[in-house]
């Protein structure tokens, strides 16, 4: 089974860059969205074969996600069922027969780190939603969670020690969810690989590979003998993200 995460840094202006045809070239069991930025209805957007299911944030052009799905769900989440994080369009949930997947688009913490703070409550909270689903059945999780975990996965570690995604509280939080029983499948697979997954749009980062691997497949312990190959599509254009996929046995 394939299943793809891909930040699009904003749907419409995607799709103008060649998102669909990227879709049909991807042909992926799941095709996970984050930061669509749009609201139902603002793009007709549909593919032959496949469900989508949605969650916009409140605010117009901000956060939201999406999945494209070949395989019906036996039920879908939008959110974590938290008042306080449920506004953002952050999360979705599909239960599948064997397993849970889960998109999410994990908060940045910002210039400055003032969103630091919040950060922490909301790895908190979703550490222990994946731990009440993983009680379950097993869990796959993707998407854009805004933190390069070890220096190996940024491009410049000393001089981004501090800046958002990179700071010692952030990765320690990954480092927690890891312990609860997940598994970076990439990592997995590639422990000494140098890939990336974002970079930014300011000093030519991209053509320079100045990157950070921030968008991620993580699974259940349990499942690393199912995990087959995990990838890194660099060659793929349209967002300051690639995609990133993952497929199973």
């Amino acid at each position: 089974m394939k299943f793809v995460s891909w930040n699009v840094n904003g749907l419409r202006a995607c799709e103008g860059k060649g998102f669909s045809d990227i879709f049909r070239l991807l042909d992926a069991d799941f095709f996970c969205l984050q930061e669509t930025k749009m609201q139902p209805g603002q793009l007709d957007l549909s593919f032959e074969g496949y469900e989508s299911y949605w969650n916009s944030a409140e605010k117009r052009g901000y956060s939201g996600t999406a999945i494209f799905t070949r395989h019906k769900p036996l039920s879908v989440e939008v959110g974590m069922g938290i008042d306080i994080h449920d506004h953002e369009g952050r999360v979705i949930t599909l239960e599948m027969p064997d397993f849970f997947l889960v998109n999410v688009y994990t908060p940045n913490s910002q210039d400055g780190l003032k969103r630091l703070d919040y950060r922490m409550s909301w790895d908190d909270a979703f550490r222990s939603y994946l731990k009440k689903l993983d009680k379950q059945k097993p869990v796959i999780v993707c998407g854009d969670m805004n933190v390069a975990h070890e220096e190996i996965d940024i491009k410049n570690p000393k001089s981004n020690r501090r800046n958002a995604g990179f700071t010692d509280e952030e990765r320690e939080k990954f480092t927690d969810l890891l312990a609860c029983g997940f598994t970076d499948s990439f990592r997995w697979l590639h422990p000494d690989e140098v890939c990336y997954s974002w970079w930014s749009y300011r000093f030519q980062a991209r053509e320079k590979n100045a990157g950070w691997r921030i968008d991620y497949f993580l699974t259940s312990n349990r499942l690393q003998a199912a995990i087959d190959t995990a990838s890194i599509h660099t060659d793929i254009f349209g967002s300051d993200h690639c995609p990133v996929e993952l497929v199973t046995k």
